[in-house]
């Protein structure tokens, strides 16, 4: 292990504000992030593979009156968005470290009002879809937390995710797409984003990337 990685993990240990495998809330938390971890009733938002947690930390900033949960499985990662919590003091803002297949272990049907991908791997190869954070079986995964109307958001740098993905939300009955653009920041979606980047989207930008969005609304289907 890294000696770098080390005092990020003891920090991850002792920060308040990161959920991991031997903490308590760990096993507790599902279903009550609202009750016993922010203590309040604002709707919850994900910011799924999270990474350094910079929407996690950015939309936390932003909006007070809503709660944010960055999640990823990379502990040094996470580390470096709880501290940036920590020092501008967001109470809306926690970290969950665990793999996205597991999150029925943490929430429960119709818990989050919002889930947010920032430039997920686009895992280009035919054998890599599977892994695709937007193919059908995430999609569905998705589903089961997201309220009725909840909003599902994709930001990535690579064309080939944004054109795959419109394909597959499209397809399916229970998204609406609201809005999409395969050019952001010449778009008036972009005020949407409140000039929040990752560190790895400057990177891509400043070499010529087009950044792409999409924003589509879950509209769960009712049985009769």
């Amino acid at each position: 292990m890294s000696r770098k990685k080390l005092p990020r993990f003891e920090h991850n240990q002792n920060a308040e504000n990161v959920i991991e495998r031997g903490k308590e809330l760990y096993t507790t938390i599902k279903g009550k992030w609202n009750e016993n971890y922010f203590n309040n009733t604002n709707p919850i938002s994900l910011e799924l593979a999270c990474g350094k947690g910079e929407y996690t930390v950015g939309l936390g900033k932003e909006f007070p009156d809503q709660n944010y949960i960055g999640v990823d499985i990379k502990g040094d990662r996470i580390a470096r968005g709880s501290k940036k919590a920590i020092e501008l003091n967001l109470k809306n803002v926690a970290f969950l470290r665990t793999g996205i297949q597991y999150l029925d272990e943490f929430f429960v049907p119709d818990e989050v009002s919002e889930i947010w991908l920032i430039h997920p791997d686009p895992q280009p190869r035919d054998k890599e879809e599977k892994r695709r954070l937007t193919n059908q079986k995430f999609l569905n995964l998705y589903k089961i937390y997201l309220k009725n109307e909840g909003l599902f958001h994709l930001k990535t740098d690579s064309k080939f995710l944004y054109e795959y993905s419109l394909e597959v939300i499209k397809a399916d009955p229970e998204f609406e797409i609201i809005d999409y653009t395969d050019n952001l920041y010449l778009s008036e979606l972009n005020k949407e984003h409140f000039e929040i980047k990752t560190h790895y989207e400057q990177l891509f930008h400043q070499k010529g990337s087009d950044i792409h969005y999409i924003k589509a609304k879950h509209k769960k289907r009712v049985s009769n």
